[in-house]
């Protein structure tokens, strides 16, 4: 067994880089949120080798990121469908996806984030869940007990019941659109 260094211990990037650290991990993801489900959709959409696809799958599922559920008796055939742990990782491609168009799209942008309402292309932006507002230079990490406290007590705020009219404190509905693979 691998010992884990202190920082892979400690470090919430370190621990979910160990989880979906590579690229072919991440674009199975990408696809699980196209709807695909099925092994032999994924390696049509990803032109991945069998067995390597195999092992991916066989990790994330470990990972609790896919779940694995039998769809065909005779002969056994599995679905791979997102789990609440996976469909989390969606913002992660969303910042993903941003980040290469802004810095690496010489030869255009190949998908977007699109508003299924409107039709227009989304610029996407981190935001603090409670303020609203753009993370920013302003917005520093913080480690160890002290942080955890405060993380606690904000996350403690958040689950308190809100006094507003109701309706849907989270973004616009979006899809992405695809406009070729990888």
């Amino acid at each position: 067994m691998k010992r884990k260094s202190f920082s892979e211990a400690l470090c919430p990037i370190a621990r979910g880089l160990d989880r979906v650290g590579e690229w072919w991990s991440i674009l199975i993801l990408r696809d699980a949120f196209y709807g695909i489900t099925r092994f032999d959709e994924f390696q049509q959409s990803l032109d991945i080798a069998p067995n390597m696809l195999t092992r991916r799958l066989r990790m994330l599922v470990d990972a609790g990121l896919l779940e694995r559920r039998r769809y065909n008796e005779r002969p056994p055939r599995y679905e791979y469908v997102l789990t609440e742990r996976g469909r989390d990782f969606r913002p992660v491609l969303v910042a993903l996806m941003a980040w290469g168009n802004r810095h690496f799209a010489d030869e255009g942008i190949a998908m977007y984030l699109e508003d299924t309402r409107s039709g227009a292309p989304v610029d996407p932006v981190l935001v603090d869940r409670v303020s609203g507002e753009p993370i920013g230079p302003h917005h520093v990490m913080q480690a160890g007990p002290a942080a955890n406290e405060r993380i606690r007590a904000r996350v403690a705020r958040l689950r308190e019941p809100r006094n507003d009219t109701g309706g849907d404190s989270h973004a616009p509905a979006v899809q992405a659109s695809r406009g070729g693979r990888r």
